[in-house]
């Protein structure tokens, strides 16, 4: 599939998550559900309190992999970007966690999730956040102008992850932290394997392996890189889809149990205050 082909494929299926909320509906992205009906990838992401915080609409619209602003330093007064933002549960919850002083950006490339995370601005009746169209390969804010990338299961659906990468790199103050939830993998697997249990997890996800994840955040420039795994997916979570996929899931176990996982990415660009004032090697 040609990278031109991935990206109406995303905003298809977005946009048609963002209408099934609008409607009243759900806005499952199309993975079947674990065994009892609880899909174990989107499902407990938020607690009570923070679900509290947001309209109901925003919530349902969410087809994220982790919870990065409950993870995520967010400060008073910092700026936020967050990446394919979706129906806006995390820049909402951002704009909270960073006050009046602050700011929350969300990036959509989907008018219907766009439209949809206005509407949910609108419910929530906060002034300090801002929804922009377009992509995250060409993010439409000056260099060094956000204190913190975050985002929740989208870079992982970019065909050009380098450029995600580097352009959040460009954006990112000196200093600035990298964030993000994501789907990786861990060791090697059939491709055949791989490709079935992604479109499971992702939708039509492309996730990198973990240690290619840290070389293409070292290449766009970043340092301080860590993983930090939130969900590892068994293949008793999958089985009811890859049972309909015509594949003999217990054979399968081994390439999939402990392999693919939600993740906690973590990582920061160089030449903040502290470093320019001490040095690499840190103060003494």
């Amino acid at each position: 599939m040609s990278d031109t082909n991935i990206k109406e494929v995303v905003k298809e299926k977005y946009g048609n998550a963002a209408l099934r909320v609008a409607s009243g509906g759900s806005s499952c992205c199309g993975a079947a559900p674990a065994v009892g009906g609880v899909d174990p990838i989107t499902s407990n992401l938020y607690d009570a309190t923070q679900s509290g915080e947001i309209p109901p609409e925003a919530m349902q619209a969410s087809l994220g992999c982790g919870n990065p602003t409950a993870l995520a330093e967010l400060n008073a007064g910092e700026t936020v970007l967050d990446l394919g933002s979706g129906g806006g549960i995390d820049v909402l919850l951002s704009a909270r966690r960073v006050g009046p002083a602050g700011k929350a950006y969300g990036l959509d490339m989907t008018d219907e999730m766009l439209a949809l995370a206005n509407a949910n601005k609108r419910k929530a009746g906060l002034q300090n956040m801002e929804f922009l169209k377009g992509e995250i390969e060409h993010i439409p804010l000056p260099d060094n102008s956000v204190d913190v990338v975050i985002s929740n299961c989208v870079i992982n659906l970019s065909a050009d992850k380098d450029a995600v990468l580097r352009e959040a790199f460009r954006v990112l103050k000196p200093g600035g932290r990298f964030a993000v939830s994501d789907v990786v993998t861990r060791g090697e697997m059939l491709p055949e394997i791989r490709k079935s249990v992604l479109l499971w997890v992702g939708c039509i996800a492309g996730a990198l392996e973990e240690s290619d994840y840290r070389n293409k955040l070292v290449a766009a420039g970043f340092a301080s890189i860590e993983v930090e795994p939130t969900r590892v997916y068994q293949v008793e979570d999958a089985r009811e889809f890859l049972s309909g996929q015509g594949l003999d899931v217990d054979a399968l176990a081994p390439q999939i149990d402990g392999k693919f996982l939600s993740a906690f990415i973590r990582a920061v660009k160089p030449g903040g205050p502290q470093e320019a004032c001490c040095g690499p090697a840190g103060c003494n």
